[in-house]
């Protein structure tokens, strides 16, 4: 019987694991660096949790099961609900606000595997709750244009979006939720042509030519804040979505500060969820084509969703695996070094005791070290010192420990030194 990996998935081999272990470290750097503390969740939740934020067809895309107390279960899709019911659970009544969090965990659809999409992916990402708008949001935006900045990415453009401007005109034209809700998914999936057969074909979702051709005009404003102006003729007759535009300003104002430079205004980024409220923002980065989306977020009420008191909240999920797509697109392949310091090498049978207890003492002491376990003849040694390309090797022999000493070989230079055992963690730690 072959058995082959669950379809939609990936085995990550040694060099692949530390390139984005490396990465995952980057990341983390930079999350901390904005003051934002880790948290997990669960790789499962209830059921429910992600039907009452998604909705009931949200069940076709989840691997979602019953324990065995019949408990109605689901891998997550994704972290964000999980970490709203964490809040609840957890800190809503403790926590002094803001509280700054972010995670790194793995999440599963059951979709159609294809290139930049698996079942299995991970995400990384943050929440940052109870901090004032458009404050919080500037700064939620440039830890996210840094974190993807400090992985050598420097193509990625920040999309960004107020969608209280569209649910102004909403409300001024008492559009139905169900109707809005519509309408959100379709500008969410950016194709035009389907936006245009919805609103101006024969049956429009929106049976209000003025609304349909200001939402046809808006979602087309694509640029830099000079575009603002031309927002502001458009919803100019219209009172209710300029408080949003008054803070997309601010926003922009505040980026400055924050000293974000690469974003566009792009008033046809929608995130069509309901819980979405406020700024709204992707990135994409061009190189990667039909899989370019890296990043989605915005400020959201999903903890009231859940029961809980409206508080503020602004987040964003970078989707590791197309970062790491990414970094291999737009970066030069950089060689790691070795994952060892030392390796330990005893050229004979009755001198294996003292290199292993050698090994122990530089392991116990911080230093990656690797030592024969198989007994091989010298000359292979060295070759496979060479072929895991370990900067230094240590060539334990019996004269030498007479002495009290081993043979240090520098593996770039070739040059080789006799070292007291006693110093040898000083020595290595100095070199």
């Amino acid at each position: 019987m072959e058995f082959t990996r669950p379809r939609g998935t990936r085995d990550f081999l040694f060099e692949e694991m530390r390139q984005r272990k490396q990465a995952e470290g980057t990341l983390r750097k930079v999350f901390e660096s904005y003051g934002y503390q880790e948290i997990k969740t669960p790789l499962f939740e209830e059921l429910s949790l992600f039907t009452t934020k998604s909705g009931e067809e949200i069940v076709d895309q989840l691997y979602n099961f019953k324990d065995k107390s019949d408990r109605e279960l689901t891998l997550r899709p994704e972290i964000t609900a999980p970490v709203a019911r964490l809040y609840l659970n957890e800190l809503e009544k403790t926590a002094v606000k803001p509280i700054k969090l972010y995670y790194y965990g793995s999440c599963f659809r059951y979709e159609r595997p294809q290139k930049g999409r698996f079942r299995q992916f991970w995400q990384f990402g943050c929440e940052l709750i109870g901090a004032k708008t458009p404050q919080g949001e500037a700064e939620v935006i440039a830890l996210c244009s840094d974190a993807i900045q400090s992985l050598g990415i420097t193509t990625a453009d920040v999309n960004i979006n107020h969608l209280g401007i569209i649910r102004g005109l909403f409300r001024h034209f008492d559009i139905s939720t169900e109707t809005q809700r519509e309408i959100m998914v379709v500008i969410d999936k950016g194709d035009k042509d389907l936006l245009i057969e919805s609103l101006s074909g024969d049956e429009p979702v929106i049976d209000n030519d003025e609304l349909n051709q200001i939402l046809l005009k808006l979602i087309d404003l694509v640029g830099d804040k000079s575009i603002i102006s031309e927002v502001e003729e458009l919803i100019a007759p219209y009172d209710e979505p300029k408080e949003a535009l008054e803070e997309l300003k601010e926003l922009i104002s505040l980026l400055e500060a924050f000293q974000v430079e690469n974003y566009t205004l792009n008033l046809g980024v929608a995130r069509g969820l309901d819980y979405y409220t406020g700024i709204v923002f992707e990135i994409y980065v061009p190189e990667l084509g039909a899989q370019k989306q890296i990043c989605g977020g915005g400020s959201y009420s999903l903890v009231k969703v859940f029961g809980g008191q409206e508080v503020e909240s602004t987040g964003f999920a970078l989707g590791f695996d197309r970062l790491m797509n990414a970094i291999e697109e737009l970066t030069e392949t950089e060689e790691l070094p070795s994952h060892l310091d030392v390796y330990v090498a005893p050229i004979s049978k009755d001198v294996r005791t003292d290199a292993f207890e050698i090994t122990q003492t530089l392991r116990q002491n911080g230093i990656k070290t690797d030592v024969d376990l198989n007994a091989k003849k010298f000359k292979k040694l060295m070759n496979y010192a060479n072929n895991i390309k370990v900067p230094k090797i240590i060539i334990v022999g019996a004269k030498d420990l007479e002495e009290g000493k081993v043979t240090v070989k520098d593996m770039v230079s070739g040059d080789q030194e006799l070292v007291d055992i006693e110093n040898i963690v000083t020595y290595l730690k100095e070199e």
